[in-house]
């Protein structure tokens, strides 16, 4: 028996944020935005993508940030293993759309294969329980630039075709949480009838 809540403990660690967050089970609210594929903005709606499959929704602090700079390249380079698993994946920050057409086509993070939607407002990640911090506006990103925005901890939001979140990924490291998220949505595809 302890054992048992030994492991449950230890994955509670990696799947869920500290911060109060949605989690397995609750609703994921939908959200319409604009977003960048490829350097081009358009318009995303979760909605619509979660007609053909589970949908990663990763919260990240800042386009060319250190460690978002990290997870999107995983992202991007993993992204054919998401597919094939039926998955699709979208980037959500607090940056604007400009800065977002630059980092949604740079070839070592996004490399125009999955958008990145820009919640200038914070009104999305409010919605999914994330705190805005805005004691990170002002900083300077990988190239020098600074941040004119707040930011939230990174977190991953796995929503299933039922519009409710699968599994909540937190507190990990940029890699680690595209591998646990890729982890969650093959366990979750193979699952399916």
């Amino acid at each position: 028996m302890k054992h048992t809540i030994a492991i449950a403990m230890s994955l509670s660690a990696w799947l869920l944020p500290a911060h109060a967050a949605l989690k397995e089970g609750d609703a994921a609210p939908q959200f319409t935005a604009q977003a960048s594929l490829g350097g081009k903005s358009q318009s995303y709606v979760l909605a619509d993508h979660l007609k053909r499959g589970p949908v990663v929704v990763y919260f990240y602090p800042t386009a060319f940030g250190g460690g978002c700079s990290i997870q999107a390249h995983a992202f991007a380079q993993d992204y054919d293993r998401f597919a094939a698993a039926g998955a699709a994946i979208v980037g959500v920050s607090l940056d604007d759309i400009q800065r977002l057409n630059e980092f949604s086509v740079h070839p070592d993070y996004c490399a125009s294969k999955f958008p990145v939607a820009s919640d200038a407002d914070g009104r999305i990640a409010r919605s999914y329980d994330l705190a805005i911090d805005e004691s990170t506006r002002g900083r300077k990103d990988k190239r020098g630039v600074q941040v004119d925005h707040g930011s939230v901890d990174r977190t991953t939001f796995i929503v299933g075709t039922d519009g409710k979140v699968i599994a909540t990924l937190g507190g990990v490291d940029p890699a680690a949480n595209v591998a646990r998220a890729l982890e969650v949505v093959q366990k979750a595809g193979s699952a399916r009838p």
